[in-house]
C-alpha cells in the first residue's frame, strides 16, 4: 500500500472520485462504453443507496461526487461499478486496481469540484462547452435532463418536493 494514503470514510462528508482505465488507455471513448458505465453508476446508485451530485465520463478516467453509502464501504461501491463495466467490457484489465478519493467537506469545495468535474472535457478540448460533452452531470444542472442516472440537485428536490406536495386523492370537506 502507498505511503501517505489517507482514506477518510464513515465522516458524512461527499467524496471526489477520480477512476483511470488500466494504463490510461481511451476504454471509454465511444458511446457503448460511456452508456454501460452510466447504467453501472445508476445501477449502484440504487443498490448501495448513496447520492450523486455529479460526474463526468472521460476517454480513460472518470471523476464522481457522491455521499457515503447506506450500509457499505465507498470502495465496495466502486469495485462494484468498475467490476460491472469491466465485465461487460470484456477487456481485462480495464482499470487501474486503486481510485483517487478526496473528502469534501465544505459546500465551496463541492462546488469547485462539481464545475471541475464539469469542465473537465473543455479544459481537455474535447468540445468548446461544457454542455456539448453528454457524458456528465452538467445538461441535469443546467436544465433538469436525467439521462436515467439521478443527480442530487436543485432539479431534483424540487421535483421530490412537488411530489410530496400533491394531494392524496382524498377530497377535503369545508363546512
Amino acid at each position: 500500500m502507498p505511503t501517505g494514503l489517507v482514506r477518510l470514510h464513515s465522516t458524512g462528508n461527499l467524496h471526489f472520485l477520480t477512476s483511470s482505465c488500466h494504463e490510461r488507455r481511451p476504454y471509454l471513448l465511444n458511446h457503448a462504453a460511456c452508456a454501460l458505465f452510466e447504467n453501472a453508476l445508476e445501477t449502484m446508485r440504487r443498490r448501495y443507496q448513496f447520492t450523486l451530485y455529479g460526474y463526468v465520463i472521460m476517454p480513460e478516467h472518470v471523476h464522481l461526487l457522491l455521499s457515503e453509502p447506506a450500509g457499505a464501504k465507498l470502495s465496495t461501491v466502486v469495485q462494484a461499478i468498475k467490476l460491472s463495466v469491466a465485465v461487460q467490457q470484456n477487456r481485462k484489465p480495464f482499470w487501474m486496481h486503486r481510485y483517487h478519493d478526496f473528502n469534501v467537506f465544505t459546500e465551496a469545495k463541492r462546488l469547485e469540484k462539481l464545475r471541475y468535474l464539469h469542465r473537465n472535457p473543455v479544459k481537455r478540448g474535447l468540445v468548446r462547452r461544457p454542455e456539448d460533452w453528454p457524458w456528465s452531470s452538467f445538461n441535469h444542472y443546467a436544465s433538469g435532463l436525467t439521462r436515467g442516472i439521478e443527480i442530487e440537485s436543485q432539479w431534483t428536490a424540487t421535483a421530490r418536493e412537488r411530489a410530496t406536495s400533491q394531494p392524496t386523492g382524498c377530497p377535503t370537506s369545508r363546512l
